[in-house]
């Protein structure tokens, strides 16, 4: 028989986690109201993401300021005062 684990993991091998991706669940539901605004958004614009961006820039600062997620400079997450600008003129067309 393997020393492996009952699907051929390796028992003994610590789990890492991935570095983006996967961050961990709201279970407290701390971001719950920008999460429902952010899915509102997208419904009634037929998720044309580009109107609903500045309301994803609002979940994601949640959950950084709640450490559900690691705090990050958002123009790393690709918000910059430009694409918020462009953002803003799609939005109001």
């Amino acid at each position: 028989m393997s020393a492996g684990g009952a699907f051929g993991g390796n028992r003994g091998a610590k789990p890492v986690p991935p570095e983006k991706g996967i961050f961990p669940l709201d279970h407290l539901h701390e971001c719950d109201l920008e999460k429902k605004e952010y899915v509102d958004c997208l419904k009634s614009s037929r998720f044309q993401t580009e109107k609903c961006r500045h309301l994803s820039k609002k979940y994601l600062q949640c959950r950084m300021e709640r450490n559900l997620m690691a705090k990050q400079d958002l123009t790393e997450l690709g918000f910059d005062e430009q694409n918020e600008m462009n953002t803003f003129e799609v939005g109001n067309k």
